[in-house]
């Protein structure tokens, strides 16, 4: 077992896939030398070269573009955004090319796109949104957003060997806050699998990301309140792991679903909606749902703090859902 953090493992699973597969390569802004924004990718250039690891021009529709393109030439390219807000620069080359590749002529794309995601580092509106659900609602396109070690390393690991695209979200707030023991040999986490983070009787959380956490936090605090409560991290938005949310709701017969995207059009909507078609009956109560407000991320501080969701945030909503 090794120590790692979030940030050494996301490393890890590129050096190993760039060893395990030579058309394995990589493309961003300042990952070479540099060894990108959060160093990443510190050390790949030295190990694999330019050819391998490519820094790129300041244009994410040209280096998306350029990805396509090689993707078809039989390479499996890895693109890295600074921060995953600017892959909006390059949406239509995800959207309307990479998306719908397969189905519009029969040929596999992939790519997989990677970058820093969410708040709480005080980057401000234009380094700090959430963009899932952009891209959830993309048919074609696979999304996952690992919330531990292992998962950064597993996810990654998995979704380079994808024959399909995927949008591989890592929140930079876990970077090198969080360190776990990860073993030496292969670890592989399957794409469109949720993982019971903590078993419960009470009350299901469905939630990812960072909050994974914020929700274990909370369920250790309402522990001591006699309420037990089973926290489900998606790991994959799209696919949804539907089964998994249905079957932990028949257990608890109640749901909080809490995640750090604003509010309206979030993953909660069809967590829920997927609950009321499969398993309406087995509520005890209403869905009830933490989310950040529908504003644009804060710069200041102060403002920052009250728009993500909190500790107490999470407390109080499961101890509204017990009394039902």
């Amino acid at each position: 077992m090794v120590e790692t953090t979030y940030i050494e493992a996301i490393r890890r699973a590129l050096r190993e896939e760039m060893e395990r597969d030579a058309s394995v390569v990589l493309l961003g802004e300042d990952i070479g030398v540099y060894g990108g924004a959060f160093k990443a990718t510190e050390g790949l250039f030295e190990r694999f070269g330019s050819d391998r690891v490519m820094d790129t021009p300041l244009a994410e529709s040209g280096l998306v573009g350029a990805a396509v393109g090689m993707s078809y030439m039989g390479f499996r390219p890895v693109v890295e955004f600074q921060f995953i807000d600017f892959i909006a620069c390059g949406f239509d080359q995800v959207v309307n090319f990479m998306a719908t590749s397969r189905y519009r002529w029969g040929h596999a794309c992939p790519v997989v796109l990677r970058g820093p995601w969410g708040g709480g580092v005080r980057g401000n509106m234009f380094h700090s949104r959430n963009v899932e659900m952009w891209f959830a609602h993309s048919p074609g396109l696979k999304v996952v957003a690992p919330g531990t070690a292992r998962d950064a390393l597993g996810l990654l690991k998995s979704a380079i060997r994808d024959p399909d695209p995927v949008l591989y979200l890592e929140h930079k707030h876990l970077y090198r806050r969080l360190k776990e023991e990860l073993p030496e040999g292969e670890v592989l986490t399957p794409i469109g699998k949720a993982e019971v983070a903590r078993e419960g009787r009470h009350l299901t959380v469905v939630t990812y990301g960072w909050m994974r956490h914020v929700c274990l936090d909370a369920a250790r605090e309402l522990e001591k309140e006699g309420l037990s409560i089973e926290v489900l991290d998606l790991r994959s938005l799209y696919p949804l792991d539907r089964a998994a949310i249905v079957e932990s709701v028949k257990k608890t017969n109640k749901l909080l679903i809490v995640h750090e995207d604003t509010r309206t059009g979030g993953i909660a909507g069809e967590v829920a909606m997927t609950v009321c078609e499969e398993a309406f009956d087995s509520l005890d109560g209403p869905i009830l749902r933490v989310t950040a407000p529908d504003t644009p991320v804060p710069y200041s501080p102060t403002l920052e703090d009250a728009f993500l969701p909190k500790l107490e945030d999470v407390v109080r909503a499961c101890r509204k859902l017990a009394r039902y």
